[in-house]
C-alpha cells in the first residue's frame, strides 16, 4: 500500500552497482521506498539491479552503455556514467544525485555536476565499505577517493564503524551521518517458514545452515564449509550456499576435500532470498570485513540467528541473543557456537526482535531528512 504523497516530492538519481552485494540492494530498495512516498526515482547503473522492480510512473531505470573501442584496454566506465548523468539531468529535473560508493560513482557525479554548471543537482554520497576499507586505501585511488568525499554535499555511512574509519583514514572534516541499512519486515519474516520449501534442502531431523554473499574473498566462503564440517561432527545438518562470485569454485573444492560436498547445495544467485532464509536454522557470516552485514540482517529478520565475525559494523548489528561473534578465521570457535545456537530455538525470536530495530520506514525517514538538509543548505 502506497503512503500519501509528500508535499514537496523530490527527483533523485540513485547511482549504484547492480550486483547482489549490500550496496546495490540498499540503493534500489531505498529508491523503491522513496517512490512509494511520492518521489521520482531514476536508478542509474550498467545493468538492471537484481532487486529492482519493473519501471513504474515514479521509478525509472537508465542503463549506462559502455563504448568498447580498441583504443581502450579497459572501457572508461567512470566517464560513460558521468555523461549518462549529465544527459539525464538535462532531460529530466533532478534535485539530487545519490551515489552509492565513492569510487567510481561519486567521482562520476562530480564530473556530471561540472558539465551541468549552474543547473547541477546536489550530490549525496553513501559509503558502504569496500570503497573506503579496500579500494580507497590503495595508493592508486586514495587521492581521488578523498577528493570525491570532499566534493560531496553530504556523506552518510552504513555504520558508526565505517563513519569513524572514513574520518580517520581520509582526514574528512565534514560530518558523516550514520544511517544504518534497513529491512522490510514484511518481506523478510519468520512466518514464511515452509516445510515443503525446506524439504528441498534438508530432512526434518537435519539442521539447515546457510550463507548468502557475492563470494568475494573478503566473505571467506571456504570458512563457511569448514565451520559446517565442524558442526556436522555433533549435529546432522545440510548447508545451503546462495550467491555467485569468484570464490564459488574454490569453496566447492574445499567441500569436496573435506568430504561434505554431498551435504552442500550451491544454489547460485537467487532473487527471492526471502523465501529461502526463513527455512534456515543458522546463518554463517565469517567475513574478513563487513561494514554492516545486510545479509545477516535479512537472516535475523527471517528469524534466523547468526554466527559471524567480530569485525567492522557487525557488533553494531549482531548483539547478544541474536547471534554469536567470533574472531576472523576461528573456524572451531564458530562451529562450537553454531552447535550451541542450534540447541536454543528461542534465538529465532530474539533474532527477529533485534532486526526490528532496523525497520525500513525509520531509516527511509532519515534519508529523506538528510536529502532536505543538503538541499536547504
Amino acid at each position: 500500500m502506497e503512503r500519501p504523497a509528500v508535499e514537496q516530492p523530490l527527483s533523485i538519481a540513485v547511482v549504484c552497482h547492480p550486483s547482489v552485494g549490500g550496496s546495490g540492494v540498499v540503493a534500489t530498495e531505498l529508491g523503491i521506498a522513496l517512490a512509494e512516498r511520492g518521489h521520482t526515482i531514476h536508478i542509474v547503473s550498467h545493468m538492471r539491479p537484481v532487486r529492482a522492480v519493473a519501471p513504474t510512473e515514479r521509478v525509472h531505470f537508465h542503463e549506462v552503455e559502455i563504448a568498447r573501442y580498441p583504443l581502450f584496454k579497459y572501457p572508461p566506465y567512470t566517464l560513460a556514467l558521468a555523461t549518462k548523468l549529465a544527459v539525464l539531468c538535462r532531460e529530466h529535473p533532478v534535485d539530487l544525485i545519490h551515489a552509492h560508493y565513492a569510487i567510481p560513482h561519486a567521482v562520476s557525479a562530480y564530473l556530471a555536476q561540472q558539465m551541468l554548471g549552474d543547473r547541477a543537482p546536489k550530490l549525496a554520497t553513501t559509503l558502504h565499505g569496500t570503497d573506503i576499507t579496500l579500494l580507497g586505501m590503495d595508493e592508486t585511488f586514495y587521492e581521488i577517493t578523498r577528493f570525491s568525499l570532499e566534493q560531496s554535499d553530504g556523506l552518510t555511512a552504513v555504520s558508526n564503524y565505517l563513519a569513524k574509519e572514513t574520518s580517520e583514514r581520509f582526514c574528512v572534516e565534514c560530518p558523516i551521518e550514520t544511517i544504518y541499512n534497513f529491512i522490510d519486515l514484511e518481506r523478510f519474516h519468520p512466518g514464511k517458514r515452509d516445510a515443503a520449501v525446506r524439504a528441498r534442502f534438508a530432512c526434518p531431523d537435519e539442521a539447515l545452515i546457510g550463507h548468502l554473499s557475492n563470494f568475494r574473498w573478503v566473505k571467506r566462503a571456504p570458512d563457511v564449509v569448514r565451520i559446517f564440517q565442524r558442526i556436522r561432527r555433533e549435529h546432522p545438518a545440510r548447508l545451503l550456499m546462495v550467491g555467485d562470485g569468484p570464490e564459488l569454485e574454490p569453496t566447492r573444492r574445499v567441500a569436496d576435500e573435506l568430504g561434505v560436498l554431498e551435504y552442500v547445495t550451491f544454489l547460485g544467485s537467487e532473487d527471492e532470498v526471502e523465501r529461502l532464509l526463513p527455512q534456515l536454522d543458522l546463518f554463517l557470516l565469517p567475513s574478513e570485513q563487513e561494514s554492516f552485514g545486510l545479509a545477516a540482517l535479512e537472516a535475523m529478520a527471517s528469524g534466523v540467528p547468526v554466527a559471524a565475525t567480530n569485525v567492522g559494523g557487525l557488533p553494531e548489528l549482531v548483539t547478544e541473543g541474536s547471534g554469536h561473534l567470533c574472531s576472523v578465521g576461528d573456524v572451531q570457535g564458530m562451529g562450537a557456537a553454531g552447535v550451541e545456537m542450534l540447541a536454543q530455538p528461542e534465538l529465532r525470536k530474539t533474532a527477529r526482535l533485534r532486526a526490528e530495530d532496523f525497520a525500513q520506514p525509520a531509516q527511509v525517514d532519515r534519508y529523506e531528512a538528510f536529502y532536505r538538509s543538503i538541499l536547504d543548505a
